[in-house]
C-alpha cells in the first residue's frame, strides 16, 4: 500500500511539475504584457509616438539587427519590415526616418552577439534613437537540422540557456553603448499550421522561449517587444512564404503594422525620457 501511494504521490508531483513548466512561461508573458498595456485613464507618459513626434531632433535614425526576420527574406529592401516600419513612422511623426538594416540571413544569436561585442556596430548603435533586435529562430533551425527532432528536444533546455545569454548581452551592451535608444524585440512565431503533427509540442514551447525576449526587454529601460504571434499564427498561415517560414511581403506588412500599433499605444518610460532630457 505504502508503495502504491507513494508512485501515485509521485505520479502527482511529475505532472505538477510539468503542467508548471508547460504553462509558467505563458503566465509571466501575460503578466508583463499586462504592466505594459495601454492605460486609458488620463496620464503625463507620452507613448512612443508622441515621444518621437515631440523630440526636438528633426530626424530619427532607426538601427536594424539580426536575421532573416529583420533582412527580409526574398524582399525588395523597400519592402521589409524595417523600411515599412520605418515609412510608417515617419508619417505619424512628422520627421525623417533613416533606416540603417545590418540584416544577416542565417546569423544565429551567437554570431550576432560576437558582432555587437567585437565593435562591429558601435558608431551605428551610439546614433541610433530606436534599435530593432530580431534573432533566435536560426538557432532553433540549426539544431533541428543537426539533428531529429526528439534529439533536438533534449537540447532544448541548453540551447535556451545560449540563447537567453546572448540576447541578455547583446541588449546590454547596445543599453551600455546608448542608454536613450529604444530597443525593439520581436517575439518567435510558430509558422506550423494546426495539423502538423509537432505544432501542439511547439506552441507550448514557444511561450518558454519568447518569455527570454520579454525578461530581456524587461532589463533595458527603455524597449517594446513586438506581438508578432498576433500577426503569424496557425490562422494567418497567408502571412508565411512557400518556405513555410519566413514572412512574405503580406507578413513584412502586418508585422511591421503590429509595430506601429505598439509604438502608438504604449508608453514610453519616464527614466529614458529623464536621459534623453540631461
Amino acid at each position: 500500500m505504502k508503495i502504491i501511494k507513494f508512485l501515485l504521490l509521485s505520479s502527482l508531483l511529475a505532472l505538477l511539475s510539468f503542467s508548471a513548466w508547460i504553462y509558467y512561461p505563458q503566465y509571466q508573458i501575460n503578466k508583463i504584457k499586462q504592466e505594459h498595456a495601454p492605460n486609458t485613464e488620463k496620464t503625463n507618459k507620452l507613448t512612443y509616438i508622441d515621444y518621437y513626434r515631440t523630440s526636438s531632433e528633426s530626424t530619427i535614425n532607426h538601427l536594424a539587427l539580426g536575421d532573416s526576420i529583420i533582412r527580409g527574406y526574398r524582399i525588395p529592401d523597400e519592402e521589409n519590415i524595417i523600411s515599412q516600419f520605418s515609412s510608417q513612422l515617419g508619417v505619424e511623426t512628422g520627421k525623417q526616418v533613416l533606416s540603417q538594416n545590418e540584416g544577416v540571413i542565417g546569423i544565429t544569436s551567437e554570431r550576432l552577439n560576437v558582432l555587437v561585442q567585437d565593435g562591429v556596430y558601435d558608431e551605428a548603435i551610439k546614433e541610433a534613437d530606436i534599435i530593432t533586435v530580431n534573432v533566435g529562430g536560426n538557432d532553433i533551425l540549426k539544431l533541428v537540422k543537426k539533428s531529429d527532432i526528439y534529439s533536438a528536444l533534449k537540447s532544448f533546455d541548453s540551447l535556451q540557456e545560449v540563447f537567453s545569454q546572448n540576447l541578455a548581452e547583446i541588449t546590454s551592451r547596445i543599453q551600455e553603448l546608448n542608454p536613450s535608444a529604444t530597443i525593439v524585440l520581436l517575439e518567435l512565431y510558430n509558422p506550423m499550421p494546426a495539423d502538423h503533427q509537432f505544432y501542439s509540442l511547439a506552441d507550448k514551447l514557444l511561450p518558454q522561449w519568447n518569455l527570454m525576449i520579454y525578461e530581456a526587454a524587461n532589463n533595458t529601460s527603455s524597449s517594446i517587444v513586438v506581438q508578432t504571434t498576433n500577426v503569424i499564427n496557425s490562422k494567418n498561415l497567408e502571412y508565411l512564404a512557400s518556405d513555410g517560414v519566413h514572412p512574405n511581403l503580406s507578413g513584412n506588412t502586418a508585422i511591421s503594422s503590429q509595430m506601429l500599433k505598439q509604438f502608438q499605444q504604449q508608453q514610453k518610460a519616464d527614466a529614458v525620457l529623464a536621459n534623453r532630457e540631461n
